[in-house]
């Protein structure tokens, strides 16, 4: 059975900002297809595509009105075969986002369960309920900002935990878990390679739908409402779509959204359940030595005996690492760590090129959290360079064409000449010749150490026989290198040879 999941890396696109292919300024599947070489040039082992399925794009392609074809903004179904086509033709496997907590108000059975009012059939598929004296049901609020219920024409609310573009599903409903296994099988049969399921630890709210004691919850954290999410049930749902995914050869793989804490995170991968997870831990940490060492502890503690951990620091709905980390030293020296530790990695587009966060103007953006809680991802979303002339968007679309749908700021193209894209394929490259070798394994067990200079050192396979050894230079001065010969490093060593700050290097 392939287990290529295991220790491989994983290029996220952003369809609509990664390439234009016909001119209207919005990324395409035909402009993914054009450019795939890019990825395998990398040397990565799969891409993941963000929704490109039809829908009204309220939230960007999270509002989905039907789950089994593509939004003509981006193609056709044919458009996707040739992207398919031509990805496996590179040895690139094919992931595709799966939202199954929410879909679009113009998805046919919410309109259906619009017109068909209180108390019918249609309703039940998702949480329509009275309100309390003009209020909301329940005192849930949204994680984009406001209240997570919108009331309708005959008086009743129905229920989003995001937008009031994207309604729940009431996973309660047995007529819910059927439809989107048919759904799985579709894409399954279509020839994909696996599934990124969005808020898989969403689908299940708390029965009854009980007030919050406390409903100030962080927005953009769904987690801080346990009532909404990581219920028993979805467990079950889970299990089934495994037995799916493992019925095709190859078999198919299943990664989740599951934005827990890692100890909750850790119970959706269970054998018979989910392959990975994305460790959000590492997304969230500061640019802190404690902070990645209590951070990488607790997520390969949690995967012991279940799947390795997928490591993660950048992904569409987070400020760039260079700007989040305070420069760009520091995004290189955090994308050679978590390549260096075992387990997968995942890649957001232009994260090879350094790109930091745009400051998208306040007019320009479309996020629906901005509009909502004052919280932007436009900076992140913005369309990536691939040429250094302004032309197109810096290539991003054919010249002539129409604007890109968010704007791209005045030299875009310099990114190009990043370090950080040489450093990505040397990185992977010699990630893979060691776990040919035999030398690295994604099961690895790794030792984490701080020291006063705040040097982190994560040493896999054991203490003076370490397979690798990760070192980052997290503090403010140049710091020893651990013994043992230097594979790689994010930037060059002092002249005596220590790491100076904000620098990482493997050591075998």
């Amino acid at each position: 059975m392939s287990s290529w999941w295991r220790d491989g890396v994983v290029y996220q696109i952003y369809p609509r900002s990664y390439a234009d292919a016909n001119g209207d300024g919005v990324g395409d599947l035909a402009g993914v297809t054009a450019r795939l070489d890019h990825v395998a040039g990398l040397g990565a082992d799969a891409i993941w595509l963000t929704p490109f399925q039809r829908s009204p794009q309220a939230d960007h392609g999270y509002d989905v009105s039907d789950y089994c074809d593509v939004d003509p903004r981006f193609g056709t179904l044919a458009d996707f075969d040739a992207l398919l086509g031509r990805a496996h033709e590179l040895g690139l496997r094919v992931i595709v986002d799966l939202v199954p907590n929410h879909c679009s108000v113009e998805h046919p059975l919410f309109q259906a369960a619009l017109a068909a009012g209180p108390g019918s059939p249609e309703r039940a598929r998702f949480h329509f309920a009275d309100g309390r004296g003009g209020r909301p049901p329940n005192n849930w609020p949204s994680v984009f900002g406001g209240p997570a219920w919108t009331r309708v024409d005959d008086g009743q609310w129905y229920l989003h935990l995001y937008a009031p573009q994207q309604p729940d599903w009431n996973w309660r409903d047995p007529r819910t878990a059927p439809y989107f296994e048919d759904v799985v099988r579709f894409w399954y049969d279509r020839g994909v390679d696996g599934l990124r399921i969005d808020v898989a630890h969403g689908l299940f709210k708390a029965d009854g739908l009980p007030d919050l004691p406390d409903p100030d919850i962080e927005p953009m954290r769904l987690r801080a409402n346990p009532l909404a999410c990581d219920q028993p049930e979805a467990h079950d749902v889970y299990r089934r779509w495994r037995e799916i995914a493992d019925a095709y050869r190859p078999p198919r793989i299943l990664i989740g959204e599951v934005n827990l804490a890692p100890e909750r995170a850790a119970r959706y991968l269970r054998p018979d359940e989910l392959h990975q997870a994305f460790a959000f831990e590492f997304v969230i940490a500061p640019w802190d030595a404690d902070a990645w060492r209590a951070a990488g502890r607790s997520l390969l503690d949690h995967a012991r005996g279940t799947a390795p951990v997928t490591w993660v620091v950048e992904n569409h709905d987070v400020t760039r690492t260079p700007t989040r980390y305070g420069n760009a030293d520091r995004a290189r020296a955090a994308l050679l760590a978590i390549l260096g530790l075992p387990g997968a990695a995942y890649l957001y587009q232009g994260q090879e090129l350094g790109l930091p966060e745009a400051d998208v103007p306040v007019d320009a953006r479309q996020d629906p959290a901005w509009l909502r809680s004052r919280i932007s991802r436009d900076g992140c979303r913005v369309p990536i360079p691939w040429q250094h002339d302004p032309a197109g968007a810096y290539g991003f679309s054919p010249p002539g064409s129409r604007l890109p749908w968010l704007p791209v700021p005045s030299g875009w193209g310099d990114h190009l000449d990043s370090p950080t894209r040489a450093l990505c394929q040397e990185a992977i490259a010699l990630r893979r010749r060691l776990h040919a070798d035999g030398i690295l394994s994604a099961d690895d067990h790794v030792d984490w150490v701080v020291d006063d200079d705040r040097r982190l050192i994560a040493r896999r396979g054991g203490d003076s026989a370490a397979a690798l050894v990760v070192a980052v230079a997290m503090g403010e001065r140049p710091v020893p290198l651990p013994g043992g010969t230097v594979l790689l490093t994010s930037g060059p060593l002092t002249d005596d040879g220590r790491l100076p700050p904000d620098t990482a290097a493997w050591i075998h």
